[in-house]
């Protein structure tokens, strides 16, 4: 007997299939779960061009929320105050989670009257990902009869000890008082309302209140596209090895100090460094390589030729100190592409002891010397690569994928209508 597709309206503030990080991790999602289920995707206006580009039509596939009469100065304002582009997460985080209740208010006036006539089974909001954006629809789902569900959250990884400075130059000010969204009104009760909390960290597990953990289901939020990530490295092991760093050119992404834990195996020809990405950190980086062999400054690539140039290496090489997701490890263990990583954050979900290398975080100085120790010996012996590799592709094909995800996330539907009486636990990682 063929399973009952439930009818989902999808509330994705953020979903843009021309765009990264959150909006395409907005998009991927609400379009993968078109094979699990009748979804029809609620989003902000601006992603209307590019929706309507995929095929997608208006009024039944989806509908563009037009709220720019207060989302318009307020980005301008987060530009502002954030003073400079790519810095200021926790100040853009503080003002999407002030502005997203107008969004929210323009939703239940066009939808609400359907959702209290349950045309649609369930009612998921996917973005925004941060925990602190408060949603009113909890409520007003639950006094209708209408399963909500909260979903993925992710955000808010504490900054490691010793990286203050780092902090300062990315403009993160708001992240020293950012526990005060937790006496936010309206938080609470939207936990209380939910009747299913997906959860796309640990950390994000300890910030939903102990009484309410019992609805929270452990689902990274991030996964692959087959379709953009299809080739596979081929793991060549004679020398030099090849290294790529992808990312934002920034203090915290570590680049840096990957330069300079690579310094002397680039010095030797043992090692070769390509770097995708663009930022401020890109003059102070090209003088460090200047007198370095091997160095390749790619720029910023569009996230369809990533790819290309990655799955070329040995090893994706990425310190980063605060990853809430690592969206690009994954990319990389689905190329067969071995990440060695600080073991902190999203990436240290993702990364086991068979598909790559998770190094303890420490200070600056320690990271430079575990990413050096650590590179030299792979260099040393790199014979584990190849099974590393496969044992990684392996675990995104199985894990990770678009498609995975909405298998998931489709078990907890079955769970939050009453088909299925056990929480989901796909991960293994439920909290208790």
């Amino acid at each position: 007997m063929a399973a009952i597709r439930p009818k989902v309206l999808i509330i994705a503030e953020a979903a843009n299939p021309q765009w990264t990080s959150v909006p395409l991790v907005g998009w991927s999602l609400a379009a993968a779960l078109r094979d699990v289920a009748d979804v029809h995707l609620v989003t902000q206006i601006r992603n209307r061009a590019a929706i309507l580009a995929e095929g997608w039509v208006e009024g039944l596939d989806f509908t563009a929320i037009d709220s720019e009469a207060l989302m318009r100065p307020a980005w301008k304002l987060a530009t502002l105050l954030r003073m400079g582009k790519g810095k200021g997460w926790s100040t853009l985080s503080a003002i999407t989670a002030a502005t997203y209740p107008y969004f929210e208010y323009l939703v239940w006036k066009q939808f609400g009257t359907r959702i209290c006539a349950k045309e649609f089974d369930i009612v998921h909001r996917v973005t925004p990902l941060s925990p602190t954006s408060v949603s009113s629809l909890a409520r007003k789902c639950k006094a209708a009869g209408v399963p909500f569900v909260l979903g993925p959250l992710n955000g808010g990884v504490p900054w490691p000890k010793g990286f203050d400075a780092a902090r300062r130059r990315e403009r993160e000010w708001l992240s020293y008082v950012r526990g005060a969204y937790k006496s936010l009104p309206g938080l609470r009760r939207m936990h209380k309302d939910a009747a299913a909390i997906l959860v796309a960290s640990e950390h994000t597990m300890t910030e939903i209140p102990q009484e309410y953990r019992s609805k929270a289901v452990y689902i990274p939020e991030n996964a692959i596209d087959p379709a953009r990530f299809n080739l596979s490295a081929p793991q060549d092991l004679t020398a030099p090895l090849r290294a790529v760093f992808v990312g934002r050119l920034v203090p915290y992404k570590g680049p840096d100090m990957l330069l300079e834990a690579m310094a002397p195996l680039l010095a030797e020809g043992r090692m070769v460094l390509d770097i995708i990405g663009s930022g401020p950190l890109e003059p102070t980086l090209r003088d460090l390589a200047r007198d370095l062999p091997g160095v390749t400054f790619h720029g910023w690539l569009d996230h369809k030729d990533v790819q290309a140039v990655m799955a070329q290496a040995n090893l994706l090489s990425f310190p980063s100190i605060r990853e809430f997701g690592g969206g690009v490890v994954l990319e990389a263990m689905a190329l067969g592409v071995v990440p060695v990583v600080c073991a902190y954050g999203g990436p240290a979900e993702l990364v086991s002891p068979d598909t790559g290398y998770a190094l303890p975080i420490g200070t600056r100085a320690q990271i430079v010397e575990r990413f050096g120790a650590s590179l030299r010996s792979i260099c040393d012996n790199p014979a584990a690569l190849p099974a590393l590799g496969k044992t990684a592709q392996t675990r995104i094909a199985q894990n990770f994928t678009w498609a995975q995800k909405a298998c998931q996330i489709a078990s907890v539907y079955e769970w939050v209508t009453g088909n299925r009486s056990e929480r989901p636990n796909p991960f293994g990682r439920n909290p208790t």
